[in-house]
């Protein structure tokens, strides 16, 4: 699917890790979902290659995003012809990708349009789709993945506070009487006459 030339060295090892990081039953399993909220028909096999190129042209993640959070920008984009072209499919991906951070995906969860219309990085774009699952379940609409979790914000008092400064933490150890006497860092330097 790219069109780049071989990655070699460290890139090839970072590639290998982000293909390695690939689910394949995550990846059936939301585009299994995808159908079943856009009523569309598609192959829904969990594979890299499947699911890079049902996705690829961005049209489906639009139909899924005004599905959701119905938007007359992402409803123009339905409604208009398919995209061929290839800055035309990653101005639709590109459109999605906002709808889907302004329906409440954290920006760290988002994928860059090339990450899909290259298949540079289709791990990024599973992140980014389980995300939009989570979401779409915690606003009760159908979604998939683990429940989100709520925010628990705490009040400490100012003598709450005070006692937590002198605490000495676990995390910053201790060192229980030991000292760094009789230490000395390598071997010492031996000079011959």
């Amino acid at each position: 699917m790219s069109h780049r030339a071989t990655k070699s060295g460290f890139a090839a090892e970072a590639q290998q890790k982000n293909l390695d990081k690939f689910d394949k039953n995550l990846a059936a399993e939301i585009l299994q979902w995808i159908q079943t909220t856009t009523g569309e028909s598609f192959n829904t096999a969990g594979d890299m290659d499947n699911f890079g190129a049902v996705l690829k042209n961005g049209m489906l993640l639009c139909k899924l995003m005004n599905t959701l959070a119905p938007s007359p920008q992402l409803q123009k984009i339905i409604n208009g012809k398919v995209p061929t072209l290839a800055f035309k499919c990653m101005e639709v991906i590109n459109q999605a990708v906002m709808a889907m951070e302004s329906y409440g995906v954290p920006k760290t969860e988002l994928f860059q349009t090339v990450d899909l219309w290259e298949a540079g990085n289709l791990t990024a774009v599973l992140t980014c789709c389980s995300a939009v699952g989570r979401k779409a379940k915690s606003k009760g609409q159908g979604g998939i993945g683990p429940k989100e979790s709520a925010k628990n914000e705490r009040q400490f008092t100012e003598e709450q506070l005070r006692q937590g400064q002198s605490v000495i933490g676990l995390q910053m150890g201790t060192n229980k009487g030991a000292s760094q006497a009789g230490m000395n860092m390598g071997n010492t330097r031996h000079i011959m006459d």
